[in-house]
């Protein structure tokens, strides 16, 4: 499934606890990514998902579930 494999990317990119990793953590204030970490993220998504996420896109994120949705969206 989608959401376990960014759970994996996420875990991975910020060195965060897999449990803390969940469709309401906030990239920010629970998960303290920056915005190198948010860029270093999103690479990882377009290259796991074979995605292209546009700037303004990427930058909407605020919750790993925003993430799932908008890839669960575009790969249909």
């Amino acid at each position: 499934m989608d959401f376990e494999k960014l759970q994996d990317l996420i875990v991975d990119g910020l060195g965060v606890e897999k449990e803390q990793v969940t469709l309401e953590a906030d990239l920010v204030a629970d998960l303290g990514a920056d915005s190198l970490d948010a860029v270093e993220l999103i690479m990882a998504i377009e290259d796991e998902f074979d995605l292209t996420i546009d700037d303004e896109v990427a930058q909407s994120f605020k919750t790993v579930g925003q993430i799932v949705e908008f890839i669960e969206n575009t790969l249909k």
